[in-house]
């Protein structure tokens, strides 16, 4: 299938199932899907995105080798709907160490601004706690920034995973005498 037939067959959400179910979840057809998702711009192209995500929960290892490019697409995304699918499998995949300033960096931008949808700031708070998790000497910071953000910018998505984040970080900064 080429980037255009699966675009088409996109346009339609009763095909979203059938995708998911196809050629898709082979490593030949995932790539032409995620080739789609990285570097089209139109505007339903975050369809893309989201059907990686859906076929991510049963075939994870396929979204292994994309996750550089992922990772380097945040830096130019406009699409709110795409960030929010590639911070979420971010989130759920672990990132190599050389890719951590930038994450860090990005994630503070977006988990702090009140302009980003909950789904894309709570995506962005549990990447600051997976990067804590390999960078301990953050875990303080990556504390104050949530409990700040539970206080400012209260909504229940970020109550909710702010308060699981946030006791674990406490417990760990106790345990390991911060």
């Amino acid at each position: 299938m080429t980037e255009q037939e699966l675009f088409e067959y996109l346009d339609a959400w009763e095909n979203i199932e059938l995708l998911s179910a196809s050629q898709l979840n082979t490593p030949q057809g995932y790539n032409t899907l995620m080739q789609l998702a990285l570097t089209d711009t139109r505007q339903r192209s975050w369809r893309a995105a989201y059907l990686a995500d859906k076929i991510h929960d049963d075939h994870p290892a396929l979204l292994h080798p994309y996750l550089p490019a992922i990772i380097e697409k945040l830096k130019t995304e406009k699409n709110a709907s795409k960030r929010r699918h590639w911070l979420k499998l971010i989130s759920m995949n672990r990132v190599e160490e050389e890719h951590f300033g930038f994450l860090f960096d990005y994630c503070i931008d977006v988990f702090t601004s009140g302009k980003e949808a909950v789904a894309v700031r709570v995506h962005a708070m549990q990447i600051l706690y997976n990067i804590s998790e390999n960078e301990p000497d953050l875990k303080p910071e990556v504390l104050q920034i949530i409990e700040n953000e539970m206080e400012l910018h209260a909504t229940a998505g970020i109550r909710s995973r702010g308060k699981k984040l946030s006791t674990k970080l406490r417990k760990q900064i106790k345990e390991a005498g911060y």
